[in-house]
């Protein structure tokens, strides 16, 4: 497993909507933002529950790392 290099904040940027839509066929997703990571950006997606078993994630989208947490059913307080 290699790690992939440092993007730009204008990389995480152009790659969110790429993200989103190759996470959403793999499980719930509930927020896609950009977070700062290893000296430079990655992609942060936030979903509702892990993954089904079985289903790998991946660690980047064209290029631009990605971070996963599972953060659960968002709600309004």
């Amino acid at each position: 497993m290699t790690t992939p290099n440092p993007c730009t904040l204008e990389q995480a940027r152009a790659a969110k909507l790429r993200v989103l839509a190759v996470f959403q066929q793999l499980a719930p997703v509930v927020g896609v933002g950009v977070t700062r990571t290893d000296g430079g950006y990655a992609v942060k997606v936030n979903l509702q529950a892990a993954p089904p078993e079985g289903i790998a994630l991946p660690e980047s989208v064209d290029g631009v790392p990605v971070r996963v947490e599972v953060v659960g059913t968002i709600r309004a307080l």
